[in-house]
């Protein structure tokens, strides 16, 4: 049953406010701002903002790669536009995309005023911006951008010129903005659901969001680690990964995807979150097995903690080490494939309907369990000594974070912007964005699984000449799908952001269920004055 709320809950909303309760003007409403909506849309526009920074980065890469030969850039170039696209899309596009999501629809799925620390949401928010900066401006520090790969390995850090001490300077802002996001949406998860509201009642999108908030708590700092040793390496005398010192460079791997393979979960269970709302509102059916989501997330989680070594089959681990590694990945495949499963059997025998959200999601389905099994290939170690740092882990990986992560955030902007708005979308520009993003992105990244195969190494800027084909094919396929996220932004984003468009209702989609559908589109600036009064009876707020 959804969440019911007594009539005169409605009121706060229907009425004028007070005068301390209008919206500030101007960009004092901007850069002062504490309010949940101004701050997630901030996050959005960055984050968006970024994405087209290194989806040029990515396309410099792919026209050098278009045919062999060196025709653009130069070898070290080259090495610098693969790790900065690298770093500005986890750091700068992903991630901060989906923290603008939580800003925006958490409050309003718990029923919530606010975030719980405002201020401090604001200052989250502001710190990304000069870390943004001094990392994009590293490309006209001597020497160049980094160029050790966006996984910043030892040796190869110790040898960059300063803008790898700007690197690190910028990740470690990052994280801490991240650490303080992650802080603000536990406590406001925890403490601020309206009365009635229990754990196994709260919509997916904040059960995914409280534990990818907990993930970014326990690795961010150990990134930090990772990185101020690398710093003290090159300026202070120590030797952690130096080993002309007595050094290991196989230590910073360890500590490296200690934090990166959660940090792979926490670019994906937002995804999961956004996914397990839209499928069931287009299926008209309650989500199947609620229960098992919310364990198979919390499953997820955990078992990321154990499978760092799986990036590192190839560094001289004993059998026994690649042993257990190999069967920790082939286990986080299960609850994966219980979310794929709850998925089908939500939409088995639904009365479905394909708006531009639904093709979204179901795409993102269909593309994520490719990339996933992708994975569970390179999982087995015997097949990764031959596919490691090949194309085929370029493929695998694209596949879950663009098909996965980015099209989940499509899919969660096409279902939510009306209530952010208070326009609907285009629906044929929609279908069109869908159509383009899918056919484009599988056109540029299904060819390099026959490169990773064929072993093309990645991060080279020649190649010979066997593998000029399948190049030339994923090159142009790269130029047409930055051309639809382009398309996206001037013909669906701005005419939404500007109010052009069909009004709409405060619930568009009959079957989508939860408080955000309860207050009027767009949503006021201050919602859940008073909390709304759940129905007790409701089995949970979201199926």
């Amino acid at each position: 049953m959804s969440a019911v709320l007594h009539p005169h809950d409605h009121a706060h909303d229907e009425h004028g406010h007070d005068d301390h309760h209008h919206a500030p003007t101007g960009w004092r409403r901007w850069v002062f701002a504490t309010n949940h909506k101004d701050i997630g849309t901030l996050y959005l526009l960055f984050s968006f903002t970024m994405l087209v920074i290194g989806g040029i980065l990515a396309l410099i890469i792919r026209a050098e790669l278009f045919q062999p030969g060196l025709q653009f850039v130069n070898p070290e170039l080259f090495n610098q536009l693969t790790t900065m696209h690298g770093l500005i899309m986890v750091f700068g596009a992903i991630m901060p995309a989906f923290v603008g999501f939580a800003n925006w629809m958490i409050p309003l799925q718990i029923g919530a005023s606010d975030m719980a620390f405002a201020r401090m949401n604001n200052f989250s928010f502001w710190l990304m911006i000069p870390a943004a900066a001094t990392l994009v401006s590293s490309f006209f520090m001597p020497g160049g951008a980094p160029a050790a790969g966006w996984t910043l390995y030892a040796p190869l850090t110790l040898q960059m010129g300063p803008s790898m001490d700007a690197g690190i300077f910028a990740l470690h802002i990052l994280g801490a903005s991240s650490i303080m996001g992650s802080i603000n949406i536990i406590v406001t998860i925890l403490n601020m659901r309206a009365p009635g509201m229990t754990l196994m009642k709260m919509p997916m999108f904040c059960w995914t969001w409280l534990i990818t908030a907990y993930l970014l708590i326990a690795v961010m700092p150990v990134l930090a680690g990772a990185i101020t040793m690398t710093l003290t390496d090159r300026h202070f005398g120590t030797s952690f990964f130096n080993p002309a010192a007595g050094g290991d460079p196989v230590m910073y791997q360890h500590i490296f995807w200690f934090f990166g393979h959660p940090e792979v979960y926490i670019m994906i269970l937002p995804a999961f979150g956004i996914i397990s709302h839209i499928v069931p509102a287009f299926a008209r059916k309650k989500l199947f097995g609620y229960a098992s989501m919310v364990y198979a997330t919390s499953s997820i989680a955990i078992l990321s903690f154990i499978v760092w070594a799986h990036h590192m089959f190839t560094t001289g681990m004993p059998v026994t080490g690649q042993l257990f590694f190999m069967y920790a990945t082939m286990l986080i495949a299960v609850p994966t494939a219980v979310k794929i499963f709850n998925w089908i059997a939500t939409m088995w025998q639904g009365s479905m309907t394909f708006e531009t959200p639904m093709l979204f999601a179901v795409g993102f389905i269909f593309v994520f369990t490719m990339g996933g099994f992708t994975g569970l290939i390179l999982a087995v170690a015997p097949i990764d000594i031959q596919l490691q740092d090949t194309y085929y882990v370029v493929a695998h990986f694209h596949y879950v974070l663009v098909a996965g992560s980015l099209y989940a955030m499509f899919a969660g902007f096409y279902y939510w912007c009306p209530k952010w708005t208070g326009v609907m979308y285009n629906e044929r520009r929609g279908k069109i964005h869908f159509w383009w993003s899918l056919i484009s992105f599988n056109v540029t990244f299904f060819p390099m699984h026959f490169l990773g195969l064929a072993g093309m190494p990645r991060r080279y800027a020649d190649y010979p000449m066997q593998f000029a084909d399948f190049n030339a094919v994923a090159s142009v396929g790269a130029f047409f799908f930055g051309f639809a996220q382009i398309y996206f932004f001037f013909f669906i984003v701005l005419p939404a952001m500007m109010g052009k468009g069909e009004k709409a209702s405060a619930k568009p989609w009959e079957a989508a269920e939860g408080l955000e559908w309860e207050v009027p589109s767009p949503a006021p600036f201050h919602t859940f004055e008073t909390p709304p009064k759940l129905d007790i009876t409701a089995t949970r707020v979201i199926g």
